[in-house]
């Protein structure tokens, strides 16, 4: 795939670029290693002394990186902006709280003494560098919410983002350029997906984390389980959103909306399967429909449009595919279920939820990635938890109820990294991100996220005499 910045909102490409040769390659990796050496005998102060300056110079780039953005992969200008703005809050987060996160674990006396250790301590060290494979659906909010507390903790990274976004990847190394990082705290390699496996090999590579697709992540876990390198893998979901008898059927109709077209439906978090309960089914539905044909597809540069285009031209392929195979095996589109009238130029798709599905259907199982909804109705609480737990994916989920028992119930047996009750799902810097089965492992944000590429490291202390 080249390198280049594709407007999906036109299919113009705007500006091509040549990939890294190998000798600049091996000229980062050293950089990357010498940063390593001085970075990690820094102090929090400085280190959140620098991520603050990256926060105020986002906050005033946040109106021209969101155009870029919206720019390069088609997310209404509107969303990118919030997109900048929750960066900017993830940084200042880390920046107060990595010292408190990392601090050193001091176990109580009574539980080592028998250890023979006058005292011992467990401090939290950094790794070293740090490679980033990084999609492009959220080309901001996935690397900072890597690059923060990766910088916070003591170590360095290398980006290799998505190569539909070089120049969002560009700036993220300037701005922290700009904050006053020393050379080679935060590198951005535009490379192909070709030349990941030779650097995540190198000796001077301690980990890497990556954001993506199921066969991406089972590359990159393959080559550093073979290196014997640390991971941590967000993959795809296939989200559960379900409406149980006592919801406020209203709100969470709304609310489902904006879950399942959220970054134009392209978001691994996106609710994509809406599990009814068959008491509020036909209310959902209707609501639900009738939210999912008003919402404005245009320009993503329009601020009037809630819905963009798809970001490549062979991702809206792979959407068509998968409607197509399930109306092609008797579901039903009540709305949607195409291209929309009037967008010749362009990737764009139109919001659809599709009924009747079964099983045997492609998009029962798989991910769409797109503004396309599966709708599901279900006699009880036993059928929506085996249903939603019906796919490989278990990244996040979202109830809708105010039975406690049922919250309980969901929280006990939902297959998720989380489980959002009457909300959205969202993720907050102060909370761990992340999913099990072939959503990926590790986790993301909170204390978790940060110490995920810190070396929980003994200290024992024994008699001195």
């Amino acid at each position: 795939m080249p390198i280049a910045t594709v407007n999906p909102a036109t299919g113009e490409t705007l500006e091509t670029f040549e990939p890294l040769g190998s000798a600049e390659i091996e000229r980062r990796l050293a950089a990357a290693e010498a940063a390593y050496a001085r970075h990690r005998t820094t102090g929090f102060d400085e280190r959140a002394r620098l991520l603050n300056r990256a926060a105020d110079l986002l906050e005033e780039d946040a109106a021209d990186i969101a155009r870029t953005m919206t720019t390069e992969m088609g997310k209404p200008v509107k969303a990118a902006e919030a997109e900048a703005a929750k960066c900017v809050k993830a940084m200042r987060w880390y920046a107060e709280h990595a010292a408190e996160l990392l601090a050193d674990e001091h176990p109580a006396q009574a539980d080592v003494s028998d250890s023979g250790a006058t005292r011992a301590v467990v401090r939290y060290r950094p790794l070293g560098v740090v490679l980033a494979v990084m999609p492009w659906n959220f080309p901001l909010w996935q690397v900072v919410r890597f690059a923060a507390p990766a910088l916070m903790a003591g170590n360095v990274g290398l980006l290799k983002h998505a190569s539909n976004v070089p120049r969002t990847a560009l700036y993220l190394e300037d701005l922290f350029r700009r904050a006053g990082y020393p050379e080679g705290c935060f590198q951005t390699l535009l490379i192909g997906s070709d030349a990941v496996e030779a650097i995540l090999r190198d000796d001077r590579v301690a980990a890497a984390t990556l954001t993506g697709s199921e066969p991406a992540g089972r590359s990159v876990a393959s080559v550093a389980g073979d290196e014997i390198k640390k991971t941590v893998l967000e993959l795809g979901g296939s989200d559960p959103y379900l409406v149980l008898p006592s919801a406020d059927v209203a709100r969470a109709a709304r609310t489902a909306v904006t879950a399942r077209v959220q970054n134009n439906g392209q978001s691994c978090i996106a609710a994509k399967r809406f599990i009814v309960h068959a008491d509020v089914y036909d209310d959902f539905r209707d609501r639900f429909v009738a939210g999912m044909r008003e919402l404005t597809v245009g320009d993503p540069l329009d601020r009037d449009t809630d819905v963009g285009p798809v970001a490549s031209e062979r991702g809206r392929a792979d959407l068509e595919e998968l409607v197509d195979d399930a109306l092609g095996q008797g579901a039903t589109a009540l709305c949607g279920g195409g291209r929309p009238e009037g967008r010749d130029r362009g990737w764009f798709y139109s919001p659809t939820v599709l009924a009747d599905v079964t099983p045997k259907m492609r998009v029962h199982r798989e991910e769409t990635f797109g503004p396309v909804a599966t709708l599901y109705r279900v006699r009880d609480l036993d059928e929506a938890v085996t249903l939603a737990n019906d796919v490989p994916f278990g990244l996040s989920s979202n109830v809708w109820t105010r039975d406690e028992a049922d919250m309980e119930r969901c929280v006990r047996d939902l297959q998720a990294g989380g489980v959002f009750f009457n909300g959205m799902t969202a993720s907050h810097p102060g909370l761990p991100f992340g999913g099990v089965k072939r959503s990926g492992y590790g986790r993301e944000l909170s204390g978790h996220g940060i110490r995920e590429f810190c070396n929980a490291t003994t200290v024992w202390y024994g008699p001195t005499e």
